[in-house]
């Protein structure tokens, strides 16, 4: 159990210094209370609070640092009351710390906060909420200080801050969102697309198939509508390749180093492209015959066009990563040769292997079959052969079930029809996808689950469903469908893909000599957030790690995979930094309130890019979602809030 000294979190306080049992459990609170491993963490400063766990804290001196933090390192001054205001703070309480301090200057820190709403942004106006609340509760100490009865000690520990906002928090790759925007907005393209590669080389993906968990925490939705932050990427983005200017990153001097990243997607480029700046030698093994992994061959061009895909794997390469193509791990060659020649190796090898369906005639082998909707969609975008017939059946709700079903009608499919086992409202697919899947034609069967296979001389003619009926809420909050006796009937059809999700193929670790462990997810074991296996020097990241999950999970996983695997080639450990640390901390804490009463006047409604709409786009694989222009990105720009924040915590 961990106990609470004292907090002021969330607006609630709890007070145990004379006595109680409240807990970081009992009040919900995910503040960390140990630090990389062994480090006691004493207390937890930021925007909602403070939270005391060690009564040996010194909360007038962490409130000092805490503000000549966010004053001196993090306040961009470019408004006057965050700029004059946080240097007041500081200013006060460095006095008070040093005996020279009035009591009339603990009215001046509680009074501030009215100057201070009228910031820029967030930072300064959340800043002083735990500073006011130190004097608020903790007024003794302050009396202390004033009065010359305590002298500053010095502290054995160590202060740690980090720069956060609830959008950067939801986004796994923990892009500084906010500062890409404000560049948006001052028609700074290029220092837009700058602050975006310093977390995610391949802004012209994420700018187009990210599922934009970032845009769930936008503070602006609970005002009006969440900012279009993904299109913002797309739009610095394309401002560089349309313009034909090129990339501005140079490596490092060379360090002599060797790394093998073995796959070419998101996850694999991420990684590549991070260790290569470091000055590491690069090379990349991919199992295609283009670059992209999942993305090229399991996104369709008219959400994803591969020449852009193909042009970021170009400016990775252009820092001097070698991408060789055509060679398979475990089948051309083996992990334990790769680790013999190379000082580390990525693992970022995706999720190709369908998940069965497990129904009768699954595996008898007949035509019209298709092994998964991943390897469907591979075969369409490599150009194999492969025939869609006149009736598509596709089972599952995903986004990758909503692209076969499109991808069927663009390769001549007169029927294309989606079968899931929920309703419209459960379905995990991105609203907007299957809004322009029915637009284009696409036959959706709600609430039926497939129970066998029709075939007759060995050849698919229909899928049998049963009816469902919505239960309770099971684990994933959704409700559980059970099967109603007696509905049975069939869907008549030539083809049936099943599209229920993916798992890795980690056959070549079949070698126990490896020391690379599984999860019983089947999916590669590795600790601590630093994504390195069971076998030293062998790091993993993005599907194969964690399952098939997102384009931008996988960036996060390969930044974080590069940064450290850094640090293991230079200086032989694999650690976090602070800054990695804290934003995992903060990260299990949370940084959006949904209830927020945010101060702000609604009404300035969400900018869209221009789309290609009705069943016409269907004969192609043309892009239907076409570039916002400039100038109205500059009009969405400006309805970001710049909802930063800063936490510190105080460390032994």
């Amino acid at each position: 159990m961990s106990e609470i000294v004292f907090s002021s979190w969330g607006r609630e306080v709890v007070d145990n210094r004379q006595g109680g049992e409240a807990d970081l459990a009992s009040l919900k609170l995910k503040i960390p209370t140990q630090y990389q491993g062994d480090r006691k963490v004493g207390a937890f400063m930021g925007w909602d609070g403070v939270v005391v766990l060690d009564p040996a804290t010194d909360v007038v001196a962490m409130a000092a640092e805490y503000m000549k933090r966010v004053q001196e390192k993090h306040c961009c001054g470019k408004c006057t009351p965050g700029k004059k205001g946080t240097r007041v703070l500081q200013d006060t309480l460095a006095r008070i710390l040093a005996g020279q301090g009035q009591e009339s200057d603990l009215d001046v820190i509680e009074n501030l906060s009215g100057l201070l709403e009228n910031c820029k942004c967030t930072l300064c106006m959340t800043s002083v909420i735990p500073v006011q609340d130190t004097v608020r509760h903790f007024r003794d100490d302050y009396l202390a200080y004033i009065r010359g009865g305590r002298k500053p000690q010095p502290f054995a520990g160590d202060y740690i801050d980090k720069l956060t906002a609830p959008c950067m928090d939801r986004c796994p790759a923990h892009i500084d969102i906010p500062a890409y925007i404000e560049e948006i907005k001052n028609y700074r393209l290029d220092d837009s697309l700058s602050v975006i590669r310093e977390r995610m080389p391949i802004a012209a993906v994420c700018g187009r198939v990210c599922p934009h968990p970032c845009e769930s925490a936008c503070r602006r939705a609970l005002v009006d509508e969440p900012v279009s932050i993904m299109v913002m990427k797309r739009v610095a983005s394309d401002h560089e390749w349309l313009h034909h200017k090129q990339p501005p990153m140079q490596p490092k001097p060379a360090t002599g180093k060797k790394v093998m990243v073995v796959g070419a997607g998101p996850a694999g480029l991420t990684c590549a492209y991070y260790l290569a700046l470091e000055g590491h030698q690069v090379k990349i093994i991919e199992m295609l015959s283009e670059p992209g992994g999942t993305v090229a061959v399991g996104i369709p061009d008219y959400r994803m066009p591969r020449h852009l895909l193909r042009r970021e794997a170009e400016i990775v390469a252009s820092l001097g990563v070698e991408i060789q193509y055509g060679v398979k791990l475990g089948r051309d060659v083996s992990l334990r040769e790769l680790k013999e020649q190379y000082d580390a190796v990525f693992l970022g090898t995706g999720c190709f292997k369908s998940k069965p369906m497990g129904v009768e005639g699954e595996d008898a082998g007949y035509q019209g079959f298709s092994e998964g909707g991943i390897h469907y969609l591979r075969a369409v975008a490599l150009g194999q052969d492969i025939k869609t017939p006149k009736r598509v059946v596709v089972v599952g709700g995903g986004n990758t079930a909503i692209d076969c079903v499109r991808v069927a009608l663009r390769e001549g499919a007169e029927e294309s029809i989606l079968v899931y086992r929920r309703s419209r409202a459960e379905m995990p697919a991105e609203p907007y996808e299957v809004d322009d899947a029915e637009e284009e034609g696409v036959r959706f069967e709600f609430l039926v689950n497939p129970t066998r296979l029709v075939a007759e001389k060995n050849r698919i003619v229909g899928v049998e469903v049963v009816k469902m009926a919505l239960g309770e809420p099971d684990e994933s909050g959704r409700r559980r469908p059970q099967p109603v006796p007696g509905s049975e009937y069939v869907i008549p059809c030539d083809m049936v893909i099943p599209a229920i999700g993916q798992d890795p193929d980690l056959s070549y670790l079949e070698d126990s000599d490896y020391g690379v462990k599984q999860t019983r997810w089947n999916s590669i074991l590795t600790h601590g957030g630093t994504m390195m296996t069971d076998d030293a020097g062998i790091f993993a990241g993005g599907d194969c790690e964690y399952g098939a999950m997102t384009v931008v999970l996988a960036v996060g996983h390969g930044k974080r995979a590069a940064s450290v695997m850094h640090r293991y080639l230079m200086e032989g450990k694999a650690a976090l930094t602070d800054e990695e640390a804290m934003e995992d901390a903060l990260n299990r804490l949370g940084v959006f309130d949904g209830k927020e009463k945010v101060p702000v006047l609604g009404g300035l409604h969400r900018e869209h890019q221009p789309k290609v709409n009705g069943p016409e786009r269907a004969k192609n694989y043309d892009e239907i979602e076409l570039a916002m222009p400039e100038s109205q990105a500059v009009i969405e720009a400006d309805r970001c809030l710049r909802c930063y924040r800063v936490a510190m915590i105080a460390v032994r």
